[in-house]
């Protein structure tokens, strides 16, 4: 019998969450193809790993990008393979709950539900990603007190106050950990006249990144193409640049946040500032980040255990109550 399953479909990362087992997967949503044949040659761990470091005919993708699909056809591709790693197979068709984010239009929608199904799935259904985060992180969402999460993805960032099992306010931007990285990239080849990819941008995001002045500073070597000679160099960037370079896109997010939650009503805004904000997502790690949007707000922030399979885990306590999945869903 097949077993039901909750996929969080993420710009960044797709994670599966099988009824009764758990994670079951966890991998880059990335695939790499042969541009000529089209021929898939890897997907997941195996195909990041090729970003950057291919030959011209080989391509390695994300076919999502700022949480929605910009690829159909790869992203089915890249979809079936995966959960194929999970047991599903013609003869094995499960029903599957896949965490969308809020901003995507019905368009976008539709095609993800016509990419699960083609996939292997036997149906499809979605829900909000701040809801399921908001699960994951153990919040009373069915109760009448009023709740607010805020999930910094890969290509998007959602901030919602929940109550009721609804979502009362919320506000999202398709802004998130890939932003945070090219605004590296910029600033090293505006300031440096360097080239670096993207894997080497996230790579100091996380080395030295901050959205807040650190206690001391910290530096780290840089090597990539010098523009103008076309040769390897190298640099060092500090904290300080860094955190000057992503300011903008970490001031996006803080207003996000800040009108979300405005826009909520008062006494379930007296909720959030008894009980605090609940930061999950990727981006969440991000040095500071937490301390930034608590100064920002005036409301404590707390980052939560498993930020990273927080909305997976969410949707997968939904997948064991269908009456309560029932009352989620958009």
């Amino acid at each position: 019998m097949a077993r039901d399953l909750a996929i969080d479909l993420g710009t960044a990362n797709t994670l599966v969450y099988a009824r009764g087992r758990g994670i079951v997967l966890n991998e880059p949503s990335v695939i790499a193809l042969n541009a000529r044949t089209r021929e898939v040659l890897a997907v997941g761990q195996e195909a990041w790993q090729m970003i950057g470091r291919t030959p011209g005919y080989i391509v390695a993708v994300r076919p999502l990008r700022e949480g929605a699909i910009t690829d159909f056809d790869v992203t089915e591709r890249m979809l079936k393979l995966l959960l194929q790693r999970v047991g599903v197979s013609r003869f094995n068709r499960p029903r599957v709950l896949i965490c969308v984010p809020s901003a995507i239009t019905s368009v976008e929608r539709r095609a993800v539900e016509e990419a699960a199904k083609r996939a292997g799935a036997s149906s499809a259904l979605l829900m909000e990603q701040p809801m399921a985060a908001a699960i994951g992180a153990g919040l009373q969402v069915q109760e009448p007190v009023g709740n607010m999460v805020v999930d910094i993805g890969g290509g998007t960032s959602e901030m919602a106050v929940i109550s009721f099992g609804g979502i009362v306010s919320s506000e999202a931007i398709r802004i998130g950990g890939f932003d945070i990285d090219a605004a590296i990239q910029a600033h090293v080849r505006r300031e440096y006249g360097i080239g670096i990819g993207e894997r080497t941008a996230e790579e100091v995001k996380v080395a030295i990144g901050s959205a807040h002045p650190l206690s001391r500073q910290l530096a780290a070597e840089v090597s990539g193409r010098d523009a103008l000679s076309g040769v390897p160099r190298s640099v060092v960037i500090s904290t300080s640049e860094v955190r000057s370079a992503i300011e903008e896109e970490v001031n996006a997010i803080l207003k996000a946040v800040v009108s979300c939650l405005s826009k909520a009503p008062p006494d379930l805004a007296q909720d959030v500032l008894y009980d605090g904000i609940h930061l999950v997502g990727g981006g969440a790690l991000l040095d500071g980040m937490a301390r930034r949007i608590a100064e920002e707000s005036s409301v404590p922030v707390h980052l939560v255990s498993m930020p990273l399979e927080c909305v997976v885990l969410g949707a997968g306590k939904c997948l064991e109550s269908f009456d309560a999945l029932q009352a989620l869903l958009i």
